[in-house]
């Protein structure tokens, strides 16, 4: 059966790129304008995945795609890839680099070249684009004079909609990195590999002293490493906020399972975004003390003692 895979569009973005590392070869692409329309696409069962960015090496993590996933209907992460980021400044044939005034591209993608700009296009303006390749196409495919000259993109959206390359190596960083991940309908959580990593979202206690580490101290007691924490603020009022979290482990594991009860317990509001295999692999170090046996003997222990057998 084909399935449909939603992605941040048009064709030729970075999105794409990572779309093709994980969506079978039958599946039927779906391009959408935005991370909201392609994680909707997936709630309203339109698409069976969608895959979008949420973290970048260089800007950190992708704000629309970390507050939609708690914005609506549940859903979950299910895989993660990585794709090295590599951009060049590209106009229609013909545009020679003196008269690029305006530069369009997607905000992390600007994040990511401004200073390559600042040196080179000191006067150019920037005008906001909803991926790396839609300012391509539609400088590629408007007849009409548009706000902008250029547009930074990758190679492959310069080279799809036929634009000439007016720079090339335009990353601030050449090292860059961002993060897609694949995100699907709740359903039953599959088995731990020894290589996961689960990502939530906490609401942090009401503002007091100490709210926020009695909130880390739920990871630490059960020997739960973090590898990720971003902060996103609730939006109904200054001063609260939210908390997206990677961490080593699965959900099936014991330690993971207690530290999400005490979060449970303490936090306003958990939202559990899924347990997935690692991109690098890499197994999870499992500290002394807090392995699914030490549970599982520990609860035995106590059982005992309720039982009369042992003191």
């Amino acid at each position: 059966m084909t399935s449909t895979w939603a992605f941040l569009g048009p064709s030729g973005t970075f999105c794409e790129m990572a779309l093709q590392q994980v969506a079978p070869d039958n599946a039927r692409l779906e391009p959408c304008q935005d991370v909201a329309t392609a994680l909707d696409r997936v709630r309203e069962r339109v698409a069976d995945s969608a895959v979008v960015p949420i973290e970048n090496s260089v800007e950190g993590g992708v704000n629309a795609t970390l507050d939609n996933l708690v914005a609506s209907a549940p859903l979950v992460i299910a895989a993660e890839v990585a794709v090295p980021v590599t951009f060049v400044l590209a106009g229609r044939p013909g545009t020679s680099l003196d008269r690029v005034r305006a530069i369009s591209t997607h905000p992390h993608a600007w994040a990511q070249c401004r200073g390559w700009v600042h040196l080179n296009l000191p006067e150019a303006s920037y005008v906001a684009g909803t991926s790396t390749s839609a300012p391509a196409r539609a400088l590629a495919e408007s007849d009409d004079p548009l706000s902008f000259e250029a547009v930074l993109c990758n190679p492959l959206a310069a080279q799809r909609y036929g634009l000439e390359v007016l720079a090339g190596g335009v990353a601030d960083n050449p090292d860059a990195v961002t993060r897609f991940v694949q995100v699907t309908r709740p359903g039953r959580v599959g088995e731990p590999t020894g290589a996961d990593k689960t990502t939530l979202m906490v609401q942090a206690p009401h503002d007091r002293a100490g709210a926020l580490l009695d909130m880390l101290e739920q990871f630490s007691a059960r020997g739960v490493n973090l590898s990720r924490i971003e902060s996103r603020p609730v939006g109904d009022s200054l001063g609260r906020y939210r908390f997206s979290i990677d961490v080593e482990g699965h959900i099936r594991e014991e330690r993971v399972q207690a530290a999400f009860i005490g979060l449970h317990r303490t936090c306003p509001m958990v939202r559990f975004l899924g347990s997935y295999p690692r991109l690098d692999a890499r197994p999870v170090v499992v500290p002394a003390g807090t392995s699914d046996k030490d549970f599982i003997v520990a609860r035995a222990w106590v059982a005992d003692i309720l039982a009369g057998r042992t003191i």
